[in-house]
């Protein structure tokens, strides 16, 4: 792996604390939400920004 420049590395901390709080957001909202259908996208899609989050993650390993 190559190294990381400082810069990538602030990078990386603004998209995982965004996919950090688009999971957040997304479990609210499916908690909230009245319709199956509608609590099943919110549900999700907080799966995939946390699936994202830990990819992301890795970059720093």
């Amino acid at each position: 792996m190559t190294n990381l420049t400082e810069l990538d590395l602030q990078n990386l901390r603004h998209l995982i604390l965004g996919c950090e709080t688009n999971h957040c957001k997304m479990q609210e909202y499916s908690k909230t939400a009245q319709d199956p259908k509608v609590q099943q996208f919110f549900q999700k899609s907080a799966q995939s920004a946390m699936q994202t989050k830990q990819q992301l993650m890795q970059f720093l390993q």
